[in-house]
């Protein structure tokens, strides 16, 4: 197609040729220079009058165009050829239409795609969610408990000196070590997404939950007095599997918590237990700004922390840290369950929250300087998992919010970069095709360990938690290594494609959530829901026969999430398969909080602080910080 062309001249120029000749210039244009050039025809030209002022000395001089004095031009436009005008006039109109309608397209798509991207109803699978810790409550219940087969139990424990805390699975023991990373998790949840909980009335009901189990922390820890001055004590556990003795005990024994008579051992370590130490300070500092409203019960969760954190980081000689679960009198018995593989990221995660809770940039120095050395002793096969044994990723995110939204500078630069970098190769690597997935689209890590969905249901948190940090900032995404980039839609659909697959999206149709949709598991290893609430003693004998019976449990234990299918997409809901069917307080907690990042808030419930329809807290977390 021919380029049109351009007449420049004169509104005086109507005499001669001659004089024409001197005072017109005929200018084309083309699109690779995107400006006019000099022509010598006007051969398919517009016409063009220009009355500048003043008139340009050299009227080959097309550089000067256009004139800084455009506000006082008077401009006449001539068309010499119709045709292409008419034609260059529709094809312009058409392009432009086309983008405009493009982008609308596109925009529709993506909004529609974010908001209505799960067929599931995730507001009744977290109200469901958050009823598994009522059913896995020990001591004194409230009357007015929605979880009607489950009553007082374990108030002997401790010589009723450590009644309470939760049962960690479904069996009748209380490890501390997973209460801990329970509560500090249900706790970050409720810090990010409080304006959720309440637009959904379910914000009382979780910091009803997370006070139950900071109660019962704070009774774990024995600090030094005036007749032990050296001394302090952690209990890890109440309750015993038995070491396989055959008298009866919490493992060997099919009983509702209720009907418990046995013996109930106390289990307990002194300050060498450092991953515990770190775990609970953590608990009770994030727990600590759930109730921040309530001062007093906020500042003894604080005091109780900052206690623990001193005894447990002491540097005087002699000093020794470790894992809770090299020492047979501490942690011996958990080590089949809750092995602890090592100690300085639960440090490093308690350092931080403790800076949280407290605004005291000394344990933010501890753990920033302490975050290297953290992930030299990471096991390989923990690298990317965020969950009751290792806390590297979850640091990383909270200390790219500190980078992101509350930058403190100097000395800190060096590890924010550092867990920026981390956060953003962490994303990469959920996105990434070389990450092992099942076929049906589960992310499958640490294959060798039973639970995929546990890790599955913090990678969803993390994610969409990263995503609208990044939406905070205006940013689209972020990129990888490999120079392929990742968008907040790309964040948000893993997220979604997650907790869809754990709800049902999957090859064999389950939801592995109890009670939630029409198919689900019915014989979930669980003593309490797998034995009839019948107002009746029941011995262990008489409990095995449930163990063993083919029937569904007579008790729904709604809102569990079991732990899942292997890395072949197949499930087996059998009682006698754990592996499959039992539930735990830990794997809960990652689908509350993957859950609350997930849900759409209305616009009526959030607040000023809030930004759009994200439903995100971003100054809470920063309360104590100034």
């Amino acid at each position: 197609m021919t380029e049109p062309s351009f007449y420049i001249g004169s509104p005086m120029d109507t005499g001669a040729a001659s004089d024409t000749e001197n005072s017109v210039l005929y200018v084309h244009s083309i699109s690779q220079a995107g400006r006019l050039l000099p022509s010598s025809s006007r051969w398919n030209s517009i016409e063009v009058d220009f009355n500048l002022f003043p008139q340009p000395r050299d009227p080959s001089g097309y550089g000067s165009l256009p004139s800084r004095y455009s506000k006082s031009v008077d401009f006449k436009l001539t068309i010499v050829n119709k045709s292409h005008f008419k034609r260059f006039i529709y094809a312009a109109s058409a392009f432009v239409l086309l983008i405009v309608l493009l982008w609308l397209l596109l925009h529709f798509l993506a909004n529609n795609k974010h908001h209505h991207g799960s067929s599931k109803d995730l507001t009744v699978a977290l109200k469901n969610a958050l009823v598994f810790f009522d059913a896995q409550k020990s001591g004194v219940l409230q009357k007015d408990d929605i979880v009607k087969f489950r009553g007082d139990s374990g108030l002997e424990d401790g010589n009723r000196t450590l009644v309470g805390g939760f049962y960690d699975s479904g069996n009748n023991i209380k490890f501390s070590f997973p209460t801990a990373y329970t509560i500090t998790l249900l706790s970050w949840s409720v810090i990010e997404y409080h304006h959720k909980y309440e637009d959904i009335g379910e914000l009382d009901h979780i910091k009803n939950i997370i006070k139950w189990g900071s109660d019962y922390l704070l009774k774990l820890f024995i600090p030094p007095n005036q007749t032990s001055p050296g001394s302090s004590t952690l209990v890890s556990q109440v309750g015993s599997t038995g070491n396989g003795t055959s008298s009866e005990n919490d493992l060997n024994c099919w009983q509702r918590p209720e009907d418990m008579r046995y013996e109930r051992p106390v289990f307990s370590c002194d300050k060498t237990a450092s991953d515990l130490a770190g775990e609970i300070i953590a608990a009770l500092s994030a727990a600590s700004l759930v109730f921040k409203e309530d001062e007093k019960y906020s500042t003894s969760l604080t005091k109780t922390a900052i206690e623990l954190f001193k005894v447990v980081t002491d540097d005087e000689p002699g000093s020794v840290q470790g894992t809770y679960t090299t020492k047979d009198e501490c942690g011996g018995e958990a080590r089949r369950f809750y092995n602890s593989t090592g100690y300085i990221d639960e440090l490093v995660w308690g350092g931080t929250w403790l800076f949280f809770a407290t605004g005291n940039t000394s344990y933010l120095t501890y753990a920033t300087q302490h975050l290297v050395s953290a992930q030299k002793e990471e096991q390989s096969a923990d690298k990317g998992i965020f969950y009751w044994n290792n806390k590297l990723t979850a640091i990383a995110v909270l200390l790219t919010r500190l980078r992101f939204f509350f930058d403190l500078g100097y000395p800190y630069e060096e590890s924010f970069i550092l867990s920026t970098n981390n956060v953003d190769l962490l994303m990469c690597s959920y996105l990434s095709p070389a990450t092992h997935k099942t076929q049906g689209g589960l992310l499958f890590l640490n294959p060798n360990h039973d639970g995929p969905l546990e890790y599955a249901a913090t990678a969803s948190f993390l994610s969409k938690l990263y995503s609208d940090y990044l939406d905070l900032l205006h940013r689209s995404g972020s990129g990888c290594i490999d120079g392929t980039s990742f968008s907040l839609a790309h964040l948000r659909d893993f997220s979604l494609s997650q907790v869809n697959y754990i709800l049902g999206d999957n090859p064999v149709g389950m939801s592995y959530v109890v009670g939630f949709g029409n198919n689900y598991p019915k014989h979930v290893h669980h003593r309490g829901a797998s034995i009839p609430w019948d107002n009746q003693w029941h011995s262990c004998a008489e409990g095995s026969t449930w163990l063993n019976s083919e029937t569904s449990n007579p008790n729904e234990l709604l809102g569990a999430m079991v732990r899942g299918p292997d890395q072949n997409d197949m499930f087996l809901d059998d009682r006698h398969k754990p592996c499959f069917t039992e539930p735990t307080i830990s794997s809960n907690a990652g689908l509350v909080a993957a859950l609350i990042a997930l849900h759409d808030p209305s616009r009526s419930s959030l607040k000023p602080n809030d930004a759009g329809l994200l439903g995100i807290d971003n100054v809470g977390i920063f309360h104590n910080i100034h």
